[in-house]
């Protein structure tokens, strides 16, 4: 068929979570409260690793950039999501569309390689802890963050691009509550062997890289606490790698459940139920596993509303 007779696409519909209109205003708050507790969590994690005198170590320097992702990666996705729950017509346009993936990807990446910087985090202060603050010394922390973002970058720059430089035409329903390669490329009128490589061969490398540098990082933490001999000294170790342990089980465990599936039971709804679970709740999650059982976080916190509180009486 010759090109001219085709409509290229110059926006797209996205189908959302639900197509049933009565779940929509109902899914709309739900999501809201989500992306509100999202927002409120991040940006209290942010605000106290940064200003609290104690939380200045390398493990909270990394906390914050993980909220920072964290909030970054929801912050693409749900604005544009609780739009289109009360809109009519739920349109993105082309270029938005293009924009929302490239950022979806610059944060999912960055977040799939600052749990394996944690992960080495807790590594070296566990199985190291007097070179601890030598070995992951101020520049040392800074390289391993600017590293993580320009990976990241340069890999959405390159996956989005792929995806964006085959032709889109006729079709332009989206079945999915955001721009994601994989159903952005079925509506493609083109080969998509070239993008669906690079999309394949990107995410194979980020997630086998990442998962190895967690499971030595883990294989040797375990090993170092097993050789404690006390008890009380066990659990101590223990405990100051179980809120990173849990956002990487409950992390991976999401995209391997989405990834893995046999073929047979593989479907778009199911990936669209773990695309809920890893952009919008796990951002939710996170500030909760590092905080509630983390004794630093909630001693700031309760300083930190001290101090405001006695700020406004002095007013």
């Amino acid at each position: 068929m010759a090109p001219e007779n085709f409509t290229w696409v110059t926006e797209f519909i996205l189908t959302g979570v639900s197509d049933r209109p009565e779940l929509q205003i109902p899914l709309f708050f739900v999501f809201l409260v989500i992306y509100g507790l999202t927002m409120a969590e991040n940006l209290g994690i942010i605000t106290l690793t940064t200003v609290d005198s104690r939380l200045q170590t390398p493990m909270y320097f990394f906390l914050r950039h993980l909220a920072m992702v964290n909030l970054g990666n929801s912050t693409v996705i749900a604005p544009k999501m609780l739009i289109n729950f009360l809109a009519t017509k739920k349109t993105i346009s082309y270029y938005e569309c293009a924009t929302q993936l490239g950022g979806f990807l610059v944060f999912i990446v960055a977040e799939v390689s600052m749990l394996a910087v944690m992960a080495y985090d807790r590594y070296v202060a566990i199985c190291n802890p007097l070179l601890y603050m030598v070995v992951l010394s101020r520049q040392v922390c800074l390289l391993l963050v600017s590293l993580t973002y320009l990976y990241s970058f340069s890999t959405a720059i390159v996956m989005s691009s792929s995806v964006f430089s085959v032709s889109y035409c006729s079709s332009n329903v989206i079945n999915h509550f955001y721009c994601d390669s994989v159903p952005l490329l079925a509506l493609s009128c083109s080969d998509v062997s070239f993008p669906e490589m690079i999309i394949f061969v990107s995410a194979g490398t980020n997630l086998v890289c990442s998962m190895t540098i967690v499971l030595v990082s883990y294989f040797n933490i375990v090993l170092s606490i097993l050789r404690i001999r006390s008890s009380e000294g066990r659990k101590k170790a223990f405990s100051t790698c179980a809120s990173h342990m849990t956002a990487v089980i409950v992390f991976y465990g999401t995209l391997l459940f989405m990834y893995l599936q046999p073929r047979s039971s593989h479907s778009l709804d199911t990936d669209k139920m773990a695309s809920v679970f890893y952009t919008l709740v796990i951002p939710m999650l996170n500030p909760m596993i590092y905080s509630l059982r983390n004794k630093d976080v909630k001693a700031a916190l309760k300083r930190f509303l001290t101090n405001v509180c006695c700020s406004i009486k002095s007013m």
